[in-house]
């Protein structure tokens, strides 16, 4: 906080208020409305918060009018470059890159945690076969405090990073696991030999039937993808563990909650969104007809995966994908008519003046959608590949709350519209 102040002036209503303006390493400068109630009596009205710092927070910078993302100071260009998921996993939750000692014992840790308990394992034969991946991931997460309570006292420091090490281990195991019950194969079991984004995709292709190699492509692809949602500031998914770790609440728990409001459409669905899109268009033969009826402002159709509400430019993790999802279609060896209307649809965005003009340019679901499907990996399982990467910016946000000495339980407030006081009436008179 600096000595800087703003005067609030409402004659009308009695007050006459300072409130003191604070000013972050970068962004927008804020005011302290902290104790505006106390001093006032009144509230601010936000709804969904989109003009209200909620946290004070030194993990992840968002310019979205510039098009920058940085994770601790570092650029998302020269992480997606030279870095790997399970570095910048620990520059977030640590706040500076490892040494190559540090890095050699964190990537220990978390490869050789991946494993299950029996039990847990065993909750998987009370899902329904059929039940959506994200239903499971939320019960699973959820359920891992049952597991390992040993250490789940939040106040302890140890204990906060154990917690955190688990989670980021245990979530590629969940996540395959969930697959394999879906389609009725063997749960494969974790390989401590490969690595992090390796070893996800052994569990969710291997079968006891056969050797299965991971393509050096595939895994680039998904280290890449894990780095770009690792994390993306206050979104609702990170303010909800925020919120929920702050009540004190363990970490799985945390985690769970932030599964639960990533499977919602609006936030973690977006790719999915994507690939229905495509399958709607159907044919590049019916390209031309679908893109008047995204310029039609009185047509409901609108093309997914174009534009982005923080990004008023271009997507700086759109401009890093771009380029392997390219290679990876390239690679394939079907001709799937979904990748060719996917990269003509690219073509016009890229080139079509209303949608230069209203920088309506490809982002990172656009692309992940595509590369996920190239991979092999089901429409249903795309939130929750979401979900594996973003437990690393999650678990980061809670360790840096519950180790902040100053943090309070969250409680927002309302502009109440509903009716003044009644007097009950007896049954008979209603």
């Amino acid at each position: 906080m600096n000595d800087k102040l703003v005067k609030l002036n409402r004659p009308d209503a009695g007050v006459d208020l300072d409130l003191p303006l604070l000013e972050g390493s970068e962004g927008p400068d804020v005011f302290d409305i902290s104790r505006l109630y106390r001093d006032s009596g009144m509230f601010t009205f936000d709804p969904g918060f989109l003009s209200t710092a909620s946290c004070r927070s030194a993990i992840t910078y968002i310019d979205g009018d510039q098009g920058v993302l940085r994770y601790r100071g570092y650029p998302i260009e020269q992480l997606a470059e030279y870095s790997d998921f399970l570095e910048v996993a620990y520059l977030l939750l640590y706040g500076e890159l490892p040494t190559t000692q540090e890095y050699q014992e964190f990537s220990h840790i978390i490869l050789h945690h991946t494993m299950l308990n029996q039990g847990l394992l065993r909750f998987f034969e009370g899902f329904n076969y059929d039940a959506h991946p994200m239903a499971m991931m939320v019960g699973m997460a959820g359920s891992l405090s049952a597991f390992y309570h040993d250490s789940l006292d939040i106040n302890d420091p140890d204990h906060r990073e154990i917690c955190a090490h688990r989670m980021i281990a245990k979530m590629p195991t969940i996540a395959a696991a969930t697959y394999k019950h879906n389609i009725g194969e063997p749960i494969i079991y974790p390989r401590n030999d490969l690595s992090y984004c390796a070893n996800f995709l052994h569990m969710m292709f291997a079968t006891p039937c056969e050797e299965y190699k991971v393509t050096p492509l595939a895994e680039r692809a998904l280290n890449l993808l894990f780095i770009l949602h690792a994390d993306h500031e206050q979104n609702a998914s990170t303010s909800t563990v925020r919120l929920a770790g702050s009540s004190g609440a363990n970490p799985f728990a945390c985690v769970a909650a932030g599964i639960a409001s990533l499977w919602g459409p609006a936030h973690g669905g977006a790719n999915e969104a994507v690939i229905a899109m495509l399958d709607e268009i159907g044919s590049v033969r019916n390209i031309e007809k679908y893109v008047a009826k995204a310029k039609d402002k009185d047509d409901p159709f609108r093309l997914m995966g174009f534009g982005h509400r923080v990004y008023k430019n271009y997507d700086p993790r759109a401009k890093i994908i771009r380029s392997v999802c390219h290679e990876i279609l390239n690679t394939q060896v079907n001709d799937n008519p979904l990748f060719e209307l996917a990269m003509r649809l690219e073509e016009i965005a890229l080139q079509d003046e209303y949608f230069v003009e209203r920088q309506l340019y490809p982002n990172v679901d656009f692309y992940s959608g595509i590369i996920y499907r190239a991979l092999g990996i089901p429409t249903t399982m795309f939130t929750v590949m979401f979900a594996i990467a973003r437990t690393t910016g999650w678990v980061s946000h809670w360790m840096e709350m519950i180790g902040d000495p100053a943090h309070r339980i969250g409680r927002p407030r309302q502009l109440y519209v509903g009716h003044g006081k009644r007097d009950y009436p007896p049954r008979a008179q209603r």
